[in-house]
């Protein structure tokens, strides 16, 4: 019997939305896995049936299709680094090997001309998506998508740090560098990739913008957290294996139960959720097209993620049901800032967007969440 733990419903302002081909997409993405040899055969197999397209399409569902195609090639290709270098291979508790490896990746991506990892079947496959994101981007896009990368390998590199010391970062830590290792920054470029424009650097630039997308970030891998907590306890957890969530942080710092822990990370994402909204609405008024059409994608980001993360199978693992919703929540558990450091700034630039709200005390501490209590019945969300 599963002694899953049981995710409540959680806030989803943004309604659903997926692209018309999804079903071929997702067909184009397993047949690119095994044409390119991406993983172990265990690893690809399982990969394969994960809807990873289908995530793509959830992402960008009005995109162009030959970019929603880059993009679930490249959150596969992802998976083979995360899941088969970092978590289920030596490198993960090597963090100077995986540094190593890693920065030759990132030289094929930067320079695919380079005879180097010829052989590699992550190499080949980053090639390939190294050739078509120059196809369909401009060349800042090109960089930023490679930069962002880059940004990406060092954050695993940190987790594999903690890995192999068996160590358990503080929440600010964990959450500034979460935001990097949950591979969404690698994403955003494609965002404008899909649908065709890029936004000047000025906006991009911007506070509010920069916020927005982190935020989105930010939901995002809290979400994940959540929904992968049951397959990673299982996979790893039970077996005195090395796991790193928003979950085992909360329980190791500051000496939370389980469930008290998942209760503090939903009151969390849920008013980070209700600030995204919050500064889309008040930089749509003032922004470009362009810029509009960025907020939206990254709310289907955001949403993507959440109906992808309660259907695949990745995370619903079927022959030990995760206890993860069917269904969200109109109402988040809370609103006002969070305190944790590294972000406090986003509601700083709310205001400055929409004037003092009566979120903050006077000292600008954090106050208690308002609305609804989150409880441990079942109910509704990478």
């Amino acid at each position: 019997m599963s002694t899953a733990l049981i995710v409540p419903p959680t806030y989803a302002p943004i309604p659903p939305a997926i692209h018309p081909l999804h079903a071929d997409i997702d067909a184009r993405t397993a047949a690119w896995a095994h044409a390119f040899g991406i993983g172990s055969p265990g690893l690809r197999e399982r990969l394969v049936t994960q809807e990873i397209g289908s995530f793509a399409s959830r992402i960008l569902p009005s995109g162009r299709t030959e970019v929603v195609q880059v993009l679930g090639d490249f959150v596969l290709w992802l998976f083979g680094v995360d899941d088969g270098l970092c978590e289920e291979g030596d490198l993960g508790l090597a963090p100077g090997a995986l540094n190593a490896a890693l920065q030759h990746l990132l030289w094929v991506a930067e320079h695919p001309e380079a005879a180097v990892l010829t052989d590699d079947p992550l190499a080949r496959g980053l090639r390939d998506l190294r050739a078509r994101v120059a196809e369909y981007g401009t060349a800042g896009q090109t960089k930023a998508w490679i930069d962002a990368l880059r940004e990406y390998f060092l954050s695993v590199i940190w987790e594999a740090s903690h890995r192999t010391a068996g160590s358990v970062p503080e929440l600010d830590d964990y959450t500034l560098m979460r935001l990097y290792d949950g591979a969404t920054t690698v994403v955003l470029p494609m965002l404008e990739m899909a649908h065709g424009y890029e936004l000047r650097p000025e906006e991009r630039a911007l506070p509010g913008v920069r916020a927005a997308a982190q935020a989105a970030s930010f939901v995002i891998c809290w979400d994940n957290d959540l929904f992968s907590y049951h397959k990673e306890v299982r996979e790893r957890g039970q077996t005195g294996g090395y796991y790193l969530n928003v979950i085992r942080v909360l329980e190791h710092h500051r000496g939370l139960t389980t469930s008290q822990a998942l209760t503090e990370a939903i009151g969390q994402r849920d008013r980070v959720m209700v600030l995204f909204q919050q500064l889309c609405e008040a930089l749509a008024e003032q922004g470009s097209p362009q810029l509009r059409q960025y907020l939206t994608d990254l709310g289907h980001f955001v949403r993507g993620s959440m109906d992808w993360g309660i259907t695949s199978v990745r995370y619903t693992t079927p022959d030990d049901p995760a206890a993860l919703p069917a269904r969200f929540s109109a109402t988040p558990t809370g609103t006002g800032p969070v305190n944790i450091p590294s972000i406090a700034w986003w509601w700083d630039v709310l205001d400055a967007l929409t004037g003092p709200a009566p979120h903050r005390s006077p000292q600008g501490a954090e106050l208690p969440l308002v609305g609804a209590r989150v409880g441990a019945t079942k109910g509704s969300s990478w």
